[in-house]
This record gives C-alpha cells, structure tokens and sequence, in this order.
C-alpha cells in the first residue's frame, strides 16, 4: 500500500513538473500551429489540388476540414513530432543529473526501476498529450475556416461527424504508440550521459538514420524490424471497417523496443554511480 501510495505521488509530482515548464507548453503549442499553419496556406490559395496531389489528403482539407488533423500529423511525423518527443525523453534522467537533483530522488525511497518507470510513463503522458493538441488544433481551425461533414473515408464509405472525430481519437492514439518506442531509446540515451542535449540530439538522429533506412529498398528485409516503418500508416483507420493489421504490428513492434531498450535503460542505470 505505501508502495503504490509512493509511485502515485512520485507519478503525479512527475507530471506536475512537466506540465508547469514552459518548455513543455512552447512545445504543445509550437504543435498546434503546424495544422494552423497548414489550414490558413491551404485556405490563402486560390488554387486547387488535384486528387492525390501533394502530401497525402491534402486535396480533401477543402472539402472538409476535419482532415487538416490527418494531414498536419503526416507533416510532423517525420521530424517535428519526433524532435519534440527526443527533447522529453533525452531530458528524462540526463536532466535531472545536470541539475544535481537525481541523488535527491534516489535518497528517497523511490528505486531506481520505479523512478525510471514513472519517468517513461511520464514521456508518454506528453506523447499523448501532443499528438491530442495536434488533432484537436486540427479539427478546430478546419471547422473554422472549411466546410465540415460527414467524413468520406478512404474506402469510399461515409461516416458521420460524431464517428469521425472518434477516428481522429484514434489516429492520436495510433501516433503517440509510434513514438514509444522512440521514447524508450531516448530514455535509454539520457541513461548514459549527464547531458540533456547530447540525449535529445541523438534520439533525433536514430530517429532520422532508422527512417533513411526505411526509404532504401536493398533494406527491404529490415524495415519491418525499424520502429519508424509502421509510423505512416494510420490511413488504415480511415478505412470502413477498420483495418487493425497495421496497428497491431505497430503495437508490437512498439513493445518490442520498449523491452529491450527499457531493459538496457534498466541495466544502465542500476549499475551507474550516481554522483549529482
């Protein structure tokens, strides 16, 4: 009981901290000026794009607004929702050693695999909460400035308004499992390094070198194991019915570098002197 007691107050002290940072609120808002931005271009130009032209359902943001959401998060997914989510999980431990504060956490009777437990539930809770901020900004701005409806998916069905926004529900929640398992290697990283910004910046670049990898076609045997191969492919929920293939391979596979780097996070910091 007092164990359980400990790691909700460890947890909600953890998120109390994230959310009262204006760093973090900077973030979430630079988020949702990527569909605001997207949303306002589309709508200052008099031209119109062909079906499939541009990024995908860019042509569709016209005809309904509710997609801006679906296309700002196709934008952010290869650079600027993985930057954002590095800058949290490097800062996860390697923060908290740069500003001598860690020892101070461990002196209590936390544990080393608690305190990293909360910190990794703590990144998600930001993945959640960014990927939610980008669909909501989405869905908002979209309504403002486009017609919205009922939303004519992919497979050519049609779904009503209160079924569409559940689908952009689900398409955040998709996002923010893609990028566990990027938050998981940057937890790992900020594990080996009392620099917050050596974390962050190589968590960024694993990140970009496992999408390269992904784009090579003489890789084709390993993309399937890369954490970014799966993270495009939420078009599938935008399908009637719902193709649950891609999200259960994405899940896994998720879960997959959740283990092993949440292992090499563990064994790094279980036997690491903790000297600030």
């Amino acid at each position: 009981m007092f164990a359980k007691s400990l790691s909700l107050s460890l947890m909600g002290s953890e998120l109390r901290v994230m959310f009262t940072r204006r760093r973090t609120w900077a973030m979430l808002a630079a988020i949702a000026l990527i569909p605001i931005l997207l949303a306002v271009a589309v709508a200052l130009t008099s031209e119109q794009l062909a079906p499939g032209e541009g990024p995908p359902f860019l042509d569709r943001v016209t005809q309904n607004g509710l997609f801006t959401g679906f296309t700002a998060t196709l934008l952010a997914l290869p650079l600027f929702l993985p930057l954002t989510m590095a800058v949290v999980a490097g800062d996860t431990i390697a923060g908290e050693a740069s500003l001598g504060t860690l020892r101070y956490l461990l002196i209590a009777p936390v544990g080393r695999l608690r305190l990293l437990v909360v910190k990794y539930l703590g990144t998600i809770v930001f993945a959640l909460a960014g990927t939610f901020t980008l669909m909501l900004a989405g869905g908002i701005i979209g309504a403002i400035l486009f017609p919205v409806g009922p939303v004519t998916l992919l497979s050519g069905d049609q779904i009503s308004l209160a079924e569409s926004i559940g689908r952009m529900a689900l398409v955040a929640v998709y996002t923010a499992i893609s990028m566990s398992g990027l938050l998981a290697i940057g937890l790992f990283v900020s594990t080996l390094t009392t620099v917050p910004v050596g974390a962050m910046a190589a968590t960024v670049v694993l990140a970009g070198v496992s999408q390269i990898l992904d784009n090579l076609p003489q890789l084709s045997w390993l993309h399937e194991w890369l954490f970014t191969h799966y993270w495009l492919s939420f078009a599938d929920l935008l399908r009637q019915p719902i193709e649950l293939g891609s999200f259960a391979s994405n899940s896994l596979l998720q879960l997959g570098y959740i283990a092993v780097f949440g292992a090499l996070a563990y064994s790094r910091f279980t036997t690491k002197d903790i000297l600030s």
